[in-house]
């Protein structure tokens, strides 16, 4: 199965909407795009980590703990992604607001997985600060 990313949208802290095929878009806000994109997956195993949680909590969860602002249509197929590749797996539950809801969870190999991306995120994330250190310096 091939997903293409092309109708993918993510939102920065402001309202200003980003569009990954949005070709009036300047250079850097194409490049913060990318950057969330790419965090995403480990975003989404992150916050299922404690518990299981429906696609609206998941997104409330994205939002609050991370600013990152994620359409249904984004995270949707990625669930459903995630699920094929075995880290993922969901359940139908009954809800009292009337319809039931679909809860994800992790799998083991899904914690598994989340512990990998996070190592590798501590690396590189040392290795990138060490990197911008002066710059950082430069701009006090």
């Amino acid at each position: 199965m091939v997903l293409t990313t092309s109708y993918l949208v993510l939102h920065d802290i402001n309202p200003t909407v980003k569009r990954i095929d949005d070709s009036s878009s300047e250079s850097g806000d194409k490049w913060e795009v990318q950057l969330r994109k790419g965090c995403l997956e480990l975003a989404i195993l992150a916050s299922l980590w404690d518990s299981k949680l429906y696609g609206l909590e998941i997104l409330r969860r994205l939002e609050t703990d991370s600013d990152l602002v994620v359409s249904e249509g984004t995270v949707y197929p990625l669930l459903s992604r995630l699920k094929g590749l075995g880290w993922v797996k969901s359940e139908w539950v009954a809800s009292d607001a009337g319809h039931p809801r679909k809860y994800y969870a992790l799998t083991a190999a899904g914690k598994q997985r989340a512990l990998e991306m996070v190592a590798i995120w501590a690396r590189f994330s040392s290795s990138i600060r060490r990197l911008l250190a002066p710059l950082e310096k430069g701009n006090r």
